[in-house]
């Protein structure tokens, strides 16, 4: 859990003419403080660190300017602090018991989030790419299965196939069940962004493993695939791809991929019929 020091909190409520209202909510990255403006108006503090992946969020917010995505309303680029409009913490899309439902909410939100085009200032996916492909050059000896070892040189040859063409697009990179609220402006409502530049195809991994049903991995990737129109051979690659990017994030840490991550990527690995 983020420790955020009392003085940064008071400096914010007190400098954004803020007022308390309501239980503060800790994440593992991040303070959400529920609170009341000047005008009487509800809105939420977030208090995080600034990182890679953090520094971009009020970046994207403001391109999508509410468009699927929680409203920012003023921010600190020296701190991170982010003032965001409120929605309701109460329903969030992970408890909707239809998680075929769930997947398609998932997928049109990236419809509407990734017809935006990246602002120059995001980390891209075409810088990531070939980064990634080289530490795994590293990794990959380092697993101990052969199988496992053969299904990850697998996920990198097909990353290496799009690679070339990375896209441009703006990316959430993180949008799981459990980033999505329902609001009072509309039904849902996507929030926590991780920025990117990048392939919208890099986007599914999320919605594939979150409540994870093995049986429903190919109804959940085609299902996406159709909603945001996307060349089902390149999301392919891109989901091994992203595949690959957590397994060697967990090796390089001295840890064995994650079995759903890898059964993803046996499922995906041979194109549908």
């Amino acid at each position: 859990m983020i420790d955020i020091p009392d003085e940064r909190i008071a400096r914010f409520l007190e400098e954004w003419e803020l007022r308390p209202d309501g239980a503060s909510m800790y994440g593992r990255c991040a303070l959400v403080l529920p609170v009341l403006r000047a005008d009487g108006s509800r809105a939420v503090l977030k208090l995080q660190d600034v990182d890679e992946e953090t520094v971009g969020e009020p970046v994207a917010l403001r391109a999508w300017a509410g468009d699927g995505a929680v409203r920012l309303l003023r921010s600190d680029a020296a701190t991170g602090t982010l003032l965001l409009e409120r929605l309701d913490s109460g329903r969030p899309l992970a408890a909707l018991p239809d998680t075929r439902e769930a997947t398609l909410v998932v997928a049109r939100l990236l419809a509407r989030l990734t017809a935006t085009m990246a602002p120059p200032e995001l980390r891209r996916l075409g810088d990531l790419a070939p980064r990634l492909l080289e530490r795994t050059s590293a990794a990959l000896p380092t697993v101990p299965d052969t199988a496992v070892r053969h299904l990850l040189a697998d996920c990198a040859a097909a990353m290496r196939e799009v690679a070339d063409a990375p896209g441009d697009h703006l990316l959430h990179w993180d949008l799981h069940f459990e980033n999505v609220l329902a609001a009072t402006r509309a039904p849902w409502l996507a929030i926590d962004p991780k920025p990117l530049a990048g392939d919208p195809g890099f986007e599914l991994l999320p919605a594939l493993w979150n409540r994870f049903e093995p049986d429903e991995i190919r109804w959940r990737f085609d299902a996406m695939t159709a909603v945001l129109g996307l060349d089902r051979g390149r999301a392919r690659a891109w989901t091994l791809g992203r595949v690959l990017q957590n397994s060697v994030w967990r090796l390089e840490e001295g840890r064995a991929p994650l079995p759903e991550h890898l059964e993803i990527a046996r499922r995906l690995r041979t194109p549908a019929d």
